[in-house]
């Protein structure tokens, strides 16, 4: 209807006399088109129209219009540079920031002619950081950075290098078969078939594009079963959650839709048992009201041994659904309290207070973000003002983890400021005026705003986002998915290292995690059963012509030792959603140090394994493993642990099994 509607009105326009034209009109209606074509993902024919609309500008002398320009046709000739060298569909280097000169893009028109555009609206502008920034990564894309660089916009290479390098991560999702070429999307790793090897399913926020359920076949190969699973009619998707909501031994999908779009039916889907999935969405109680949301989170508040599903939604009222047992929810959202109207794009558990009870973090965007803590009798408290952890006011992505294990869980809270300008001075280290990440330190109940002396006080766009231990050391560490919808948005990915629990250091560069394009479901996890978490990443834009396939970055290995833990819970529901694990390691200097998980999938976009991998450092024995149950109050204790097996412990039993 917009090619039309545009494409009529400029005919009718060409049709009158030439002196009686309104010129504005047919500038703007080009530009329309440009826009239209871009969005299509028509490179070609967007340039044209843009190139005519520029014309008209210069004809006019509308220098204002034409400078404006000058930056739009820079961006689309960079993108059809990408499009022309497959860096969205192929397995290339060349979308891994900072990009190697070996990597260059081999047809260099695209890229050249940016530059030319980029250099002549610097002209103009040579204070504009965000044209500085894109002039720099189009030369990188022909391998003429830094020396290519004009000396007066160059941005150092130092600005870009890592301080710490723990090895290469290699991209070999293609190798394996994880074969997906999406929009924005959704991200689960886990065993959905309980063969004991993860299988990963994605989503699209394309409201036509079917899921994607890539079934482990034990051999290092993934195959699509989403049409044998009953998947392929499930359509859109912006985000994705696994979880036992039924307590019958096999993990289930929730579907999230309608993020920043207008509402649509979320799902609920089944796991059968027999590698199909039943959607129950209606008779369990979740298909009405439909709304607009991405952000839920699966956590038994009244701990009666089933789960519960808060969701947050976009400019509706947050809802929370009690899980009554039978295969059915009912809404308790306002009795509970939790019934607030905000944009909401973030929604983590975890039982800050360690009273037993999970309580609920909500991310707002353009609002302060909310701690809602579990009162024990169905009700909740909002806290945040008063515990300090109101804020980013813009922000998207959140989670609760122990970054320093000390058995408190703290909370990251980053902020999403639409802006590349903002990142690339965050990179400079020059003044922002913007806000930037949050870590706030569990103090033992009360919390403390450590951002700043952790090393983290940085502007990204984080959407998607989660944390694992990538070196195996028993402390934290984190990726984020960046971007926003503008093809201008290239920024890289970020992978952050924990030292220690004193600091992160970023080393996306060393790493070669740095992928340019839109990152959204992130999940960590052992795919290759080697004793390291990988790292896979559901990439694409908010656009038909920004799709992009998906990465799996192969973990080099740091040589620590390590355990996987997967719990099965019996009077706690059977997921173990909020099953806490604490384990006591001898240190060289022989001291004792503890490291500490909680039971999730982690971050608030993308979902990682609900068993629980767990980095050892140096250890040669695990003196203690310890794990509590949030239903029963159980305690279990397994004394001189080996390292380096996967295993699982089921509440009340005096014995662990290997698997």
């Amino acid at each position: 209807m917009g090619f039309e509607q545009v494409e009529d009105y400029l005919a009718d326009m060409k049709a009158q006399d030439p002196n009686q034209r309104d010129f504005a009109g047919a500038l703007n209606g080009h530009t329309a088109l440009a826009q239209l074509w871009s969005y299509q993902g028509d490179m070609g024919r967007a340039i044209e129209h843009f190139e005519v609309a520029y014309q008209i500008a210069a004809s006019h002398g509308e220098k204002e219009v034409q400078f404006e320009l000058e930056e739009k046709l820079g961006i689309a000739r960079l993108h059809q540079g990408g499009l022309e060298n497959h860096a969205h569909d192929a397995q290339t280097q060349s979308c891994l920031f900072p990009i190697d000169p070996g990597a260059r893009r081999r047809v260099g028109t695209g890229s050249q002619r940016a530059i030319g555009h980029f250099l002549k609206f610097l002209k103009q502008d040579s204070s504009n950081i965000e044209a500085k920034w894109l002039l720099n990564l189009a030369c990188m894309t022909l391998g003429r950075y830094p020396d290519g660089v004009p000396k007066e916009h160059l941005i150092p290479p130092s600005v870009f290098a890592s301080k710490e390098d723990i090895g290469r991560f290699v991209d070999v999702a293609p190798s394996l078969g994880l074969q997906t070429f999406d929009m924005a999307g959704g991200a689960i790793v886990d065993d959905f078939d309980n063969d004991g090897f993860l299988d990963v399913v994605t989503s699209s926020w394309d409201p036509c594009a079917p899921m994607h359920y890539f079934h482990n076949d034990g051999r290092g190969r993934f195959t699509d079963r989403a049409s044998r699973a009953g998947l392929s009619g499930q359509i859109g998707g912006l985000n994705l959650l696994q979880t036992d909501y039924n307590n019958d031994g096999w993990l289930d999908i929730y579907v999230m839709r309608g993020g920043w779009s207008l509402p649509a039916r979320n799902s609920l889907l089944r796991n059968n048992g027999d590698g199909t999935f039943a959607d129950v969405t209606r008779e369990a109680g979740l298909a009405v009201p439909a709304t607009a949301t991405q952000t839920a989170a699966w956590a038994d508040f009244d701990n009666d041994g089933h789960l519960d599903l808060f969701v947050g939604n976009e400019l509706a009222p947050s809802q929370l659904f009690r899980n009554r047992g039978d295969g059915a929810f009912i809404d308790v959202g306002r009795a509970a309290g939790i019934d607030r109207v905000r944009f909401t794009k973030g929604v983590v558990a975890g039982d800050y207070n360690n009273d037993g009870y999970p309580d609920f973090y909500v991310s707002n965007s353009g609002g302060e973000n909310f701690l809602y803590r579990n009162n024990r009798d169905g009700t909740f408290t909002e806290v945040a003002r008063q515990l300090g952890v109101e804020r980013p006011i813009h922000s998207f992505p959140v989670w609760f983890f122990d970054y320093n294990n000390d058995d408190w869980p703290d909370l990251f809270a980053p902020s999403y400021i639409i802006s590349v300008e903002e990142v690339a001075r965050s990179y400079l280290n020059l003044p922002g005026q913007a806000e930037g990440m949050k870590l706030y330190k569990n103090t033992g109940g009360t919390f403390e705003d450590v951002t700043e002396e952790v090393g983290l006080d940085r502007v990204f766009m984080p959407m998607g986002a989660n944390f694992g231990d990538v070196d195996n050391d028993g402390f934290l560490d984190f990726y984020l998915g960046t971007g926003n919808p503008s093809y201008a948005s290239l920024v890289p990915n970020v992978l952050f290292r924990n030292r220690g629990g004193e600091r992160f250091v970023d080393i996306t560069a060393s790493s070669g995690t740095g992928c340019l394009h839109k990152g959204h479901g992130i999940a960590f996890a052992d795919i290759d059963r080697d004793g390291d978490e990988d790292i896979f990443i559901e990439v694409g834009g908010a656009v038909p012509g920004d799709r992009h396939r998906s990465f799996l970055f192969r973990n080099p290995g740091q040589g620590n030792n390590w355990i996987t833990v997967r719990l099965v819970g019996v009077k706690t529901n059977r997921a173990a959603l909020g099953a806490r694990i604490k384990l006591t390691l001898e240190t060289e200097g022989g001291g004792r140090r503890l490291v500490c998980r909680t039971v999730g999938s982690g971050g608030s976009f993308g979902a990682s394994p609900l068993r629980q991998h767990i980095g050892l450092g140096g250890a040669g024995r695990i003196e203690a493993l310890e794990v509590w149950w949030p239903t029963s109050g159980a305690r279990q204790v397994f004394y001189n642990v080996s390292p380096n097996q996967v295993i699982e412990i089921r509440e009340f039993e005096k014995k662990f099994v290997k698997l």
